[in-house]
C-alpha cells in the first residue's frame, strides 16, 4: 500500500518567488459558478473568518459578478468594493492558471470531472509552491498527479490534497478519529458501513460514467503508481473490498453490506501507511449498508448495467444526455437528504464504535468539507508535509474540529473490551 511520506521543501531556490504568507488571497475558489461550486461560495460568504482573503475565480466574468451579487444577500459587505474579487482563470489556459496559483496560498477547485479539467491546476499549484484541495473521486486522476507532480510539489512546499470532500473527508477522518481511541503498538482493524438517503448531480453522473469507460487505462495507472509509492517499512496495510453479505452481528445494523469499490479505502489505505498511529498492521473495508435484499440486487445491477453501457460511446452519450452537468438536487430534496458512516474499530483486546454523519452528503455537506478544508490549510497551523498527501496526513484532528465546530457530526457511540 503506497505511502505518503511527511517531507520539507528540499531547498529554498525550488520555492515560489513570492512565499505563501506574503500572497494577494488566503484562499481562491475556482469553478464558483457551477452546482457545487456555487453551494461552497455560499459557505464562505456565511463562514469565512474575518480578515480571510478570499476570491472567486472561473472564465466569465458576467457568471461571476451575477454570483457576487447573489452572494451579496447573504452576507452584505461582499459587495463592497474590494470585498470579493472576481479573478479570471480558465481551466484549459495553463497560464492563467499559473498566475492564479501564484496569488493565493490555497487553491479550492469543483472544476470537474478532473481527469479532463484538472491536470493544469495541480501543476500550476505545484510549480507555485500553493497548497490545492478538490473533490476528485477519480482514482485515475488521483494516480495521474501523484505520478506527474508529487516530486515537485514536494520540492516547491505544495500540498495536493485531493477527496476534500464526501469522497473521503468522512472516511478519512473518520477512521482516523477512530484509530485514536484504539490502543497504540498492535494490529487494528476497521470497518465502515455508509447509509444515506442522497441523490447526486449531473457533474458527478458524469464523472462517474467517464470513470467506468476507462477502467482499463485506470489500472494501468494505477499499476504505475503502485510500482512508484514506496511502501511504509516494518508495517503493512490491507484494503480489502470484501463481498457481499449480512451485516455482523455485533453491528446492530441488521442490513446487507454490500461493498463499495470507491477512492475511500485508497485514501484511507494511504493515510494508514504514512502514519505509524494506525499500528504495525492495518485492516481497512467499507460496505454499503442497505436494508433490503431487493434493494441490495438493485443497486448490484444498476452499477453493473452502468458500467456496460459506458463501454459503448453512443450509449455513454444517451446516459450522459438525461442528466446535465450544473443539474442537482433542488434545496428541498437536499434538506431532506442525510448520510451516515458507522465505523467499527478493534484492537489490543478493544472494540470502538464511532460514526460522522451529517445532511446532504454530495453538496451541502461536500461545500462545507472543501470549504473548511481550504479554511485549514490557509489559516491553521498544521505538521509540516509537501506533496500529495491525504486529507487525515496534511490536516488530520484540526479539521476535524473545525467540522464539528460547524455542524458535523463525529461521535463515540460505544466502546468495550472483546
Amino acid at each position: 500500500m503506497p505511502h505518503e511520506p511527511a517531507a520539507q521543501p528540499k531547498s529554498s531556490q525550488s520555492k515560489s518567488s513570492q512565499p505563501k504568507k506574503d500572497r494577494e488571497f488566503d484562499v481562491v475558489l475556482i469553478g464558483a459558478t457551477g452546482f457545487t461550486g456555487s453551494l461552497t461560495a455560499e459557505y464562505l460568504a456565511r463562514h469565512a473568518p474575518e480578515g480571510c482573503r478570499w476570491a472567486v475565480a472561473g472564465r466569465d466574468t458576467a457568471k461571476l459578478e451575477a454570483l457576487r451579487h447573489r452572494l451579496a444577500g447573504i452576507n452584505p459587505g461582499l459587495e463592497e468594493p474590494g470585498a470579493l474579487p472576481l479573478v479570471r482563470a480558465d481551466v484549459t489556459d495553463p497560464a492563467s492558471l499559473r498566475e492564479l496559483a501564484a496569488r493565493t496560498r490555497v487553491v479550492a477547485t469543483t472544476v470537474g470531472p478532473y481527469i479532463r479539467y484538472g491536470s493544469a491546476l495541480v501543476a500550476a499549484c505545484a510549480e507555485e509552491g500553493t497548497d490545492y484541495v478538490d473533490l476528485a473521486g477519480e482514482p485515475e486522476f488521483v494516480d495521474l498527479m501523484y505520478l506527474r507532480h508529487h516530486s515537485r510539489a514536494r520540492e516547491t512546499g505544495a500540498r495536493i490534497v485531493h477527496t476534500c470532500g464526501f469522497d473521503s473527508v468522512p472516511h478519512d477522518l473518520g477512521t482516523l478519529f477512530t484509530v485514536e481511541r484504539l490502543p497504540e503498538g498492535v494490529p487494528l482493524s476497521v470497518e465502515a458501513y455508509v447509509r444515506t438517503n442522497a441523490t447526486f448531480s449531473g457533474g458527478t453522473y458524469a464523472s462517474t460514467l467517464l470513470a467506468f469507460s476507462r477502467a482499463d487505462r485506470m489500472a494501468k495507472v494505477a499499476k504505475a503508481r503502485r510500482a512508484a509509492d514506496p511502501r511504509p517499512e516494518g508495517r503493512s496495510v490491507r484494503t480489502p473490498l470484501g463481498r457481499i453479505s449480512r451485516t455482523p452481528a455485533y453491528t446492530e445494523l441488521d442490513a446487507w453490506a454490500v461493498p463499495l469499490p470507491t477512492i475511500d479505502a485508497q485514501v484511507v489505505g494511504r493515510s494508514a501507511a504514512a502514519l505509524e498511529r494506525y499500528g504495525p498492521r492495518f485492516r481497512y473495508s467499507e460496505y454499503a449498508a442497505l436494508r433490503s435484499l431487493p434493494l441490495t440486487v438493485g443497486a448490484v445491477a444498476g452499477a453493473g448495467a452502468s458500467f456496460a453501457a459506458a463501454q459503448l460511446p453512443s450509449l455513454r452519450k444517451y446516459l450522459s444526455s438525461r442528466l446535465e452537468p450544473g443539474d442537482g438536487p433542488d434545496p428541498e430534496r437536499r434538506a431532506r437528504s442525510w448520510f451516515s458512516v458507522r465505523f467499527f474499530g478493534e484492537g489490543g483486546g478493544r472494540r470502538v464504535v464511532t460514526e460522522v454523519s451529517g445532511g446532504d452528503p454530495g453538496y451541502d455537506e461536500t461545500s462545507r468539507m472543501l470549504s473548511e478544508a481550504a479554511l485549514c490549510l490557509a489559516l491553521d497551523t498544521l505538521p509540516e508535509t509537501s506533496g500529495q498527501v491525504t486529507p487525515a496526513v496534511a490536516m488530520g484532528g484540526a479539521l476535524t474540529e473545525r467540522l464539528v465546530a460547524s455542524g458535523l457530526g463525529f461521535r463515540v457511540v460505544e466502546e468495550y473490551e472483546i
